[in-house]
């Protein structure tokens, strides 16, 4: 069964540079730009991880995740956050409000890909 992975980022060209590397690894991707569009897209398809960033229009991530949180039908959803705040405050909020790992902008394939094979394993049929 293909993983289906959905990322929430307001950047075209980190969404499209996410997805190209994850779809090389044998994932689904589901691209939106912000969190009311994923919000939007995760009551629609399932979906096995979440990867988002935070400073996006209408809903931002931290938002995102507080909400995908607070359905108990995605307790167990892994959420990587993919984000440019780097102090130890945004790391700290961003993991109390529900994400599972913090990566820090700029990022390359290999680590994006590592931190989602923690949580996802593809299995081969």
């Amino acid at each position: 069964m293909e993983k289906t992975i959905l990322i929430a980022e307001d950047s075209a060209s980190i969404r499209k540079f996410i997805s190209l590397a994850l779809k090389l690894h044998g994932y689904r991707v589901i691209l939106t730009v912000d969190g009311m569009e994923a919000l939007e897209k995760l009551a629609q398809e399932r979906v096995d991880l979440v990867l988002t960033d935070l400073n996006m229009p209408n809903v931002d991530g931290y938002t995102l995740i507080r909400s995908i949180r607070s359905n108990p039908d995605y307790a167990d959803l892994p959420i990587i956050i993919l984000s440019s705040l780097s102090k130890d405050e945004d790391i700290k909020e961003g993991m109390d409000s529900g994400a599972n790992s913090y990566l820090i902008k700029p990022f390359n394939t290999k680590r994006i890909q590592y931190e989602v094979s923690k949580y996802l394993e593809i299995i081969k049929e």
